[in-house]
């Protein structure tokens, strides 16, 4: 068996568009010994009008763009990637793979080619099996600098050899080949056919899935409840407190617990202060020690004071009324 891992470049990408210009791939054998490394650089019959992953910032990428107006285009070059990747004796592997694959599926449309067919692997999807986190993401560049990887950012051909590096390291630590890998954490390989894209599972990515469900609904749950102590309980603000001044909000995160939650409140309507749900409404900002989070950059832009649980305390107690914005 041989392994391909392979990258694509496009110069333009978007929801029903990926132009291609560069196809990269690194064949090896069973034991990582390159047989071929290449970039396929093809006319992408148009601009190039990059963007990052977040549709903002314009990517660079190490290839002089005049010159692809002088490649062939993909038609005449698809009967050699589709004999590259659809090898019966070849293991196929990429780099957040889907997004390649869709790559390929978008232009085999576009010039009303055959769907490709073939089943890949992800080694993104293998390490986050691996190290049994489905929280993020983890960029080539970054696992394979965790790896002593050198390569040439967004050049196919050596995003197609970092990926091969990265597959094989997991390989050695663990003992076993690629495919056996892809085995132990089973792990269903993603497929193309008849121009549609199915996504490569996990038993479990799966479990992390139905969790992060079940938590959302807990999360969601709590701020109900939240939401609704507040509406019920600030009618009994007492309307003479010394601490009428005060307009309160609190975390995202510190909402969710509930009977500290519950607590600070009715110390705060004992004390005639107020509860604000849009935390830019707010004077005082109580949340976690060490908490982190756009809406807590926010408030602060906004001058409001921000506290812990028990700063808070002490502000109603008077205490701390210096600190007070």
């Amino acid at each position: 068996m041989k392994y391909l891992f392979f990258d694509i470049e496009c110069s333009v990408v978007n929801k029903t568009k990926a132009k291609i210009c560069a196809f990269g791939y690194c064949l090896t054998d069973e034991q990582f010994h390159i047989i071929e490394k290449r970039d396929i650089l093809i006319n992408p019959q148009g601009g190039f009008h990059l963007t990052d992953r977040k549709g903002k910032q314009g990517l660079v990428l190490p290839y002089e763009y005049e010159k692809f107006k002088n490649y062939p285009t993909f038609p005449e070059y698809a009967d050699e990637i589709y004999r590259l990747l659809e090898d019966e004796d070849t293991f196929v592997c990429g780099h957040a793979s889907m997004n390649d694959v869709k790559y390929l599926n978008l232009e085999s449309q576009r010039f009303s080619l055959r769907s490709f067919r073939f089943s890949f692997a992800d080694t993104q999807f293998i390490y986050m099996n691996k190290i049994g986190t489905f929280s993020h993401q983890f960029g080539l560049g970054t696992i394979a600098e965790a790896l002593g990887v050198e390569f040439t950012a967004h050049k196919a051909a050596d995003d197609a050899y970092a990926t091969m590096k990265i597959a094989e390291a997991i390989c050695k630590e663990e003992g076993l080949s690629l495919p056996e890998v892809v085995e132990k954490y089973k792990i269903s390989l993603g497929k193309i056919e008849n121009y549609t894209v199915t996504q490569s599972r996990s038993v479990a990515s799966q479990q992390a899935a139905e969790d992060a469900v079940k938590r959302k609904e807990l999360r969601e749950k709590a701020r109900a409840e939240f939401h609704e102590y507040v509406d019920k309980n600030k009618r009994f603000r007492n309307k003479n407190g010394d601490k009428k001044h005060l307009k309160v909000s609190f975390s995202k995160t510190l909402e969710l617990n509930g009977e500290l939650c519950k607590t600070l409140l009715k110390e705060l309507f004992e004390k005639g202060g107020y509860y604000c749900f849009r935390a830019d409404e707010c004077n005082v900002f109580v949340c976690e020690e060490n908490e982190q989070s756009v809406i807590l950059e926010r408030v602060k832009e906004h001058g409001a004071t921000v506290v812990t649980a028990d700063g808070f305390r002490k502000i109603l107690n008077g205490e701390n009324d210096d600190k007070l914005a």
